[in-house]
């Protein structure tokens, strides 16, 4: 069982780790890995999707966004499944449903079907991820080893990145089906490892049915009006409807959140500083995380004309950066806080996505490598450390919850992305005007998220 929130940091280090802390680091980070992977492998396999299977840019954008509208839209709900039936049970159920979603993802006939597999998966992964984070929390009671532990847990993510893009290429130089394949094996063993690990608390509660309902129509219908308005125009009706259902129901949510006996997303985690500051750090790099990847990838592969496997190696130099940030992020935080991986590494983010938007009518794969570089690296450093924020501020029987609120906040960042920048880029004769507004929004957006995060508490 965790320890009570209030316990003295001097306290809580005298705790013993769990004593299956490690196999629950390793399935925490594999989950994290498959998460991943399903973005970055996919994202250099859109360009051959499209010739088989048709959609246009479109199709590319709702290939991604169709998995982070429903991760986005199911974290609060998993969240609370998390702290309900157990973090070890929640984890179990979204890595099956995971394979079996991948599974229908690779046999998928046509773009829709794609797309309908590609929601699954993003639901599936909607429970791996909270519950995951909440094992974390009860395997790791002491904060400062929690910390040092959520920066392996990150290296998970850091790995799918170093692999997935030149794996994603080499696979879809075979079959881009492949790149759904490989998940299988995976899923497999996360299966096996989970055996080991003891059986988690529960808290039973009542389900916010109203809540998840107005959440799912909400993400649904502003992707839907940002990705047709940036192909249609924002003055069709769909568009203008869509938009105003997705304002009105978004109201609609924070009122039943705030009045409802049983909400998903409680109102009083939002009291704590900590988590305030952190949920515009999630949004912001995730504007620039998957921002950057999408645009890029389509850069090397339809602008420039690279082979898959020659756009996945692109980042190549970048994952590996990404990887010593992460194992650095914990030491970094326990020495000097969060403020400062925080604010260098959304700082790093920034400096790249300028980069790559000053150095784009060059046309150079390898200074567009390098260019990704500080991306990667201060995303990874930053990351852990806030991760570690949400965590520390709420206590232990809302940890499923309040990952998944901040967790909700990154996907709809990703989300957002993904749906202006596509619309941005979708015409080839306007794609580096496109490509440039993109990365410099991007690049805004994480400065300004580094300024308010200068508010973080700092190392007593």
């Amino acid at each position: 069982m965790p320890p009570p929130q209030d316990l003295t940091p001097a306290t809580a280090s005298a705790i013993p780790d769990a004593p299956h802390a490690r196999i629950v680091i390793a399935i925490a980070s594999l989950g994290f890995f498959l998460i991943t992977l399903d973005i970055s492998i996919v994202n250099v396999a859109l360009a051959r999707i499209r010739v088989e299977l048709g959609g246009g840019t479109t199709g590319q954008q709702w290939t991604i966004d169709g998995y982070t509208l429903l991760f986005a839209a199911l974290l609060l709900y998993a969240g609370n499944l998390s702290d309900r039936i157990g973090a070890k049970k929640a984890l179990a159920a979204g890595i099956v449903g995971f394979g079996l979603a991948s599974a229908a993802c690779a046999a998928a006939p046509t773009i829709g079907s794609l797309i309908a597999a590609r929601c699954a998966q993003g639901a599936a992964a909607a429970i791996m991820l909270p519950a995951s984070m909440a094992l974390v929390r009860e395997a790791f009671p002491d904060p400062r080893r929690r910390a040092s532990a959520l920066g392996v847990w990150a290296v998970g993510g850091a790995v799918a990145g170093l692999v997935g893009q030149p794996l994603g290429g080499l696979l879809t130089t075979l079959d881009w089906r492949w790149v759904f394949t490989i998940n299988l094996p995976v899923c497999a063993g996360m299966v096996a490892f989970l055996v080991a690990v003891a059986t988690s608390p529960t808290r039973p509660s009542r389900f916010d049915w109203a809540g998840q309902l107005l959440a799912v129509i909400a993400l649904a219908t502003l992707v839907f009006g940002l990705i047709e308005g940036g192909h249609r125009g924002f003055t069709g009706p769909p568009v203008i409807i869509a938009l105003g259902t997705a304002a009105i129901t978004l109201a609609a949510f924070v009122f039943v959140q705030a009045r409802g006996q049983h909400p998903m997303m409680p109102l009083q985690l939002f009291h704590a500083r900590g988590f305030r500051l952190a949920l515009p750090v999630g949004f912001a790099f995730m504007v620039g995380n998957y921002g950057n990847v999408f645009v890029v990838s389509l850069f090397l592969q339809q602008h420039l004309e690279l082979t898959p496997l020659h756009a996945g190696l692109a980042f190549l130099p970048s994952a590996f950066f990404a990887i010593a940030g992460n194992l650095a992020s914990g030491p970094v935080t326990n020495r000097f806080g969060a403020r400062v991986p925080v604010v260098v590494g959304l700082l790093c983010m920034t400096g790249g996505l300028l980069a790559l938007l000053l150095t784009a009518s060059l046309e150079s794969p390898v200074i567009t490598a390098l260019c990704v570089i500080p991306i990667g690296a201060g995303g990874s450093l930053a990351m852990p450390s806030i991760t570690g924020v949400v965590l520390e501020g709420v206590s232990a029987e809302r940890a499923g919850t309040a990952s998944a609120v901040f967790n909700t906040f990154r996907q709809v960042g990703g989300a957002v992305a993904i749906a202006v920048f596509g619309a941005l880029i979708a015409n080839p004769d306007t794609f580096l005007t496109g490509m440039r507004i993109s990365l410099a929004s991007a690049a805004a957006l994480l400065l300004l998220a580094a300024i308010n995060s200068t508010r973080t508490q700092p190392r007593d």
